[in-house]
């Protein structure tokens, strides 16, 4: 893998250091996450997210380490970073960044002090809520080090003030609110509130922007020649059970890292780095594999899960534990529909095309692996799930008797993936024969009776013949909806699915190119349309607005990728421009969205799933 690496220029600078974030997962649905400047810009930024009963119920614990070192003159040195109330940044410890390097998906920074130079490494312990952060004296000394540990522990998505942390001593740290602990060399508590730390991300987005964070005490070490080390480490879960050494952890993250590169068998080191970024998304939880749909805020989405199926699992090596998420996930339909488990933690069945893509998900498996014993398996569900949307199941969604289409939708539900609401009103409620479900509707007929004896071929041809009648529009692009002819990309699936319904036109896809493409993926809505957004900022319901009306969308490009690959045409400049992206925003992967205009800053989580896996999945074409 080709490591990412910043120098001065960009780590001192917090208009360039504190937009590009970095991200170690720990394989159970938590993290620790943060920027380059070392200064937290999200109330989701810390070293300890610990995921819950559902990776989206995640608290966080562990919020910074400040590291200070004391010279042999006496001077003390602050390396920390943090914004107050009124934007006042202290300590500024990133002006004292000398480079920051993310190295085989280990993140690294080194500050000099003059002849000194102090290197800190984190890595998150695979497989249970843990992190494990090494300090290390490079170049000078001796110095003494003080760490000191500024904690909370409050749901993710929230903040907290005016409180204290009830924190219990070890022989070697602390254990907070009888939550996790903390260890490491030569622990003096303390216990003082730090008050109205800001969060400018927070501000950006329209929402509260402050909290506070508790001073529970701080760790000490000597280090007086290059290559000695302070370890620390800190963990949720049997408290009694610590994790290995940091720097044991550390060596440990960066040898999976690459194993998990190699199980991918990556072409060159954008795929590398893109195996790698898709590692994070797939978790187990207590009920088995899942997959987060993007980090910081998002938790296992089915739609989001099953769109991002092959890239995640069959273009990465995945396949064994991509069979037990389809067999985990087949158990939750419910009258044809696939579960849709809200960040919430509760159960939903809301979405048109999320049981679609679960036929395809599972349809593309089989006809990768040649598993046919799963085939047999899941077939009778599957079935089961046509002859449901045959008879009609909840919000309206029913094949039309006529036409074999599948129609949708009930006031105020938004049912396919444009599914944002502004004040509980759907912003493109899409209601209707919308043209990619009912392309996934054919596709999924198809690939089921793929899979084993079916009696849906007479639908399956009437609903391909109607299709090329109902969605051509005198411009021959397709309406997004029948009767609506918003340019849209939804459009793409006709051509691109491995039972696309139509053949792409190479006119046709250049002058979609013309009006959606971006370097960072397809608009959600053609410039210059009616209610077409180019800025995806400001409070939530701008941004919601926005959201599915000129938002660009990167994980639209394996779909546009896929209708030129069906013509024998390769798309490698947009592939090339993804590859850029890879040190803009979220390093090492590619975000949920980006503005519609240019420059086309990413935007929404910096590190996203379906966004992955498409490229992944086009690259694999």
């Amino acid at each position: 893998m080709r490591p990412i690496t910043f120098g001065p220029q960009v780590c001192t600078d917090l208009a360039a250091g504190a937009t590009k974030e970095w991200l170690v997962a720990d394989g159970v649905g938590g993290y620790a996450m943060g920027t380059v400047a070392g200064l937290r810009t999200r109330r989701y930024h810390g070293l300890l997210v610990v995921a819950g009963l559902t990776p989206a119920s995640r608290m966080l614990g562990l919020a910074a380490l400040d590291a200070v070192v004391t010279l042999r003159s006496g001077a003390r040195v602050r390396l920390g970073c943090h914004e107050w109330a009124g934007g006042v940044i202290e300590p500024r410890g990133h002006t004292l960044l000398s480079s920051f390097a993310l190295i085989d998906g280990v993140p690294r920074w080194r500050w000099r002090i003059g002849a000194v130079v102090i290197e800190r490494e984190i890595a998150a312990v695979h497989g249970r809520p843990a992190v494990a952060v090494v300090h290390r004296l490079i170049a000078g000394g001796p110095v003494d080090l003080t760490v000191e540990a500024l904690c909370t522990w409050r749901d993710a998505h929230a903040d907290r003030s005016g409180f204290a942390l009830a924190t219990t001593a070890t022989a070697d740290g602390c254990v907070v609110e009888q939550a996790y602990r903390i260890a490491g060399p030569g622990f003096a508590s303390a216990g003082e509130l730090f008050q109205a730390v800001r969060y400018r991300e927070e501000a950006a987005r329209g929402l509260h922007d402050q909290e506070d964070l508790w001073y529970a005490g701080s760790f000490h070490a000597a280090l007086t020649r290059p290559g000695q080390v302070a370890e620390i480490a800190a963990w949720a879960g049997e408290l009694d059970d610590p994790p290995p050494p940091a720097v044991t952890a550390v060596d440990a993250a960066r040898a999976r890292n690459r194993a998990v590169v190699a199980a991918a068998a990556p072409a060159d080191s954008t795929g590398a780095a893109l195996a790698l970024a898709a590692d994070a998304f797939v978790v187990r939880t207590r009920t088995g594999p899942d997959v987060v749909a993007g980090y910081p805020w998002f938790g296992a989405w089915s739609r989001d899960t099953m769109i991002a199926y092959e890239g995640l699992f069959l273009a990465t090596g995945r396949a064994e534990l991509g069979r037990e998420l389809l067999r985990s996930y087949a158990a939750t339909l419910s009258e044809g529909m696939l579960a849709n488990t809200a960040d919430t933690g509760s159960v939903e069945y809301n979405t048109v095309d999320g049981t679609l893509w679960f036929l395809h998900a599972t349809g593309r498996h089989v006809a990768t692996t040649g598993d046919t014993d799963l085939a047999a398996e899941l077939l009778p569900a599957l079935t089961a799930v046509i002859e449901h949307h045959l008879a009609g199941t909840r919000y309206g969604i029913a094949a039309d008797p006529v036409t074999g289409l599948l129609t949708q939708g009930t006031p105020g539900e938004a049912l396919t993936w444009m599914d944002a609401r502004v004040d509980g009103v759907p912003v493109t409620a899409r209601a209707g024969q919308a043209v990619e479900v009912n392309a996934l509707w054919i596709n999924g007929l198809a690939s089921v009776g793929a899979l084993g004896p079916a009696a849906f071929e007479p639908l399956l041809g009437r609903a391909r013949d109607s299709f090329a009648r109902s969605f051509r529009s005198l411009s021959g692009m397709l309406q997004d909806v029948v009767g609506d002819h918003t340019l849209r990309p939804n459009q793409l699936f006709a051509w691109s699915l491995p039972y696309a319904p139509l053949r792409p036109d190479a006119a046709v896809l250049t002058r979609i190119g013309a009006a959606l493409l971006t370097p960072m993926g397809l608009r959600s809505q053609a410039p210059g349309s009616t209610g077409y957004h180019g800025r995806h900022r400001g409070t939530s319901a701008e941004r919601d607005t926005a959201y599915h009306t000129g938002t660009v969308w990167p994980w639209l490009t394996g779909a546009y990728a896929g209708a030129w690959h069906r013509l024998g045409a390769e798309v490698p400049d947009v592939f090339a421009d993804a590859e850029a992206h890879l040190t803009e925003y979220g390093l090492g992967s590619i975000s949920e969205t980006a503005e519609g205009d240019a420059p086309h800053a990413g935007t929404g989580c910096p590190f996203q799933a379906w966004s992955v896996a498409e490229q992944l999945r086009a690259r694999k074409l």
